[in-house]
């Protein structure tokens, strides 16, 4: 029997009436009419600050910042403020996150990546040492272990120049820095992204609309991306692929298991 989901939807594009705004809309009906549970950050509706700054942390402005001590201080000493925490505890209560954006110059809008920038911050989702090794707990491991995620990214250019020789690059490996070098990075495992194309053309909406539903309803079955985790032995003591895994492969492929 399948566990309920207990989804956070985080939304990354400021216009409700989009076709972005339409498939958002889809995913939400799907689980409020299902026992599934969800809860929303609508970025943009929300005015989220993208910003890290010294008020992030309770820091006096007048001192110099060190970002990562000062947050990893602030997060241990429930001082964070008070939108970070609120975001923070979403993602507790969460066992599955839906992040949502339009591919703008091959990257989600700055407003997800400012909201990435100050809602994982060292001791929550990074920064987390296993006690046994004094290792840093990432890639496959960390502060948001346990839990899935699944991208959902439009984009205006069409499959062919969005594939493996489009003039694009392949979207998996454009990509790659927020399903690996984020999610991953975290913990969290990352199911296949759902990724629509040639947004600028004619699309049949109710045919996406079923697609992203399914898709949904099939994150905890789906098998997530096979990257290496970082502690399993594929790697030396200084994060480089041991010789004799993937001889001879190297860029973003290596980090795949085959």
């Amino acid at each position: 029997m399948i566990e309920p989901m207990k989804v956070l939807w985080i939304y990354a594009h400021p216009e409700s009436r989009s076709l972005n705004g339409s498939l958002r809309d889809a995913g939400i009906q799907l689980l409020s009419a299902s026992e599934h549970e969800y809860r929303e950050s609508d970025l943009y509706a929300m005015r989220w600050n993208p910003v890290v700054d010294a008020a992030d942390f309770g820091h006096d402005p007048a001192e110099r910042l060190d970002v990562l001590a000062e947050s990893e201080r602030a997060y241990r000493a429930g001082e964070l403020a008070e939108d970070i925490r609120i975001e923070q505890e979403k993602i507790r209560w969460a066992d599955t996150l839906v992040f949502q954006f339009p591919l703008w110059w091959f990257g989600p809008p700055a407003i997800l990546k400012g909201w990435f920038d100050r809602i994982f911050v060292q001791g929550f989702a990074q920064g987390v040492i296993d006690p046994r090794t004094g290792r840093a707990r990432r890639y496959g491991d960390g502060g948001l272990y346990g839990k899935r995620a699944m991208v959902v990214v439009t984009v205006g250019a069409n499959d062919a120049s969005t594939g493996p020789r489009g003039i694009h690059g392949d979207l998996t490996e454009v990509l790659f820095p927020l399903l690996h070098g984020t999610l991953w990075y975290s913990g969290m495992d990352v199911v296949e992204p759902f990724i629509v194309t040639g947004t600028g053309s004619d699309l049949d909406y109710s045919s996406l609309a079923d697609r992203l539903t399914q898709r949904i309803l099939s994150i905890p079955q789906s098998t997530p991306l096979p990257y290496r985790t970082q502690n399993s032995g594929d790697y030396d003591d200084h994060l480089v692929l041991k010789p004799n895994r993937a001889p001879g492969v190297t860029g973003l492929q290596a980090h795949y298991l085959a």
